[in-house]
């Protein structure tokens, strides 16, 4: 087994980052769906302004929001309007993931879905 990209969301806007709660992601539904990640599922965020990469598990936002919120410990490494690249992973065998396209999302400079 080796573990691959899944899916990505690629350079959201970080709209909330809320130190005061028990830590995760919270991710508006579309981009979730769009990008084949749920509720629960851990991802890893890179933060393209400072650098720093972190991983915790994501909780539904609002659908059709724009929401990328950091929370918890997670906050510290963030601030609002930072552009971060989100990214979820899978293990798979070696001659699945040869074959395997990870599902990549590039939405508009509000969090939204291009269509």
């Amino acid at each position: 087994m080796i573990e691959v990209m899944k899916s990505k969301i690629h350079r959201v806007r970080v709209t909330q980052a809320e130190l005061n709660y028990v830590g995760s992601i919270t991710i508006d539904e579309d981009l979730m769906e769009e990008a084949d990640i749920i509720a629960n599922e851990k991802v890893q965020i890179v933060n393209n302004n400072n650098g720093a990469r972190l991983e915790t598990y994501v909780i539904p936002g609002k659908r059709g929001s724009g929401t990328i919120c950091l929370n918890g410990a997670a906050a510290r490494l963030v601030q609002v309007g930072d552009i971060v690249i989100i990214i979820s992973y899978a293990h798979m065998e070696r001659e699945e993931a040869k074959s395997h396209r990870p599902r990549l999302v590039f939405p508009d400079d509000n969090n939204k879905l291009i269509r």
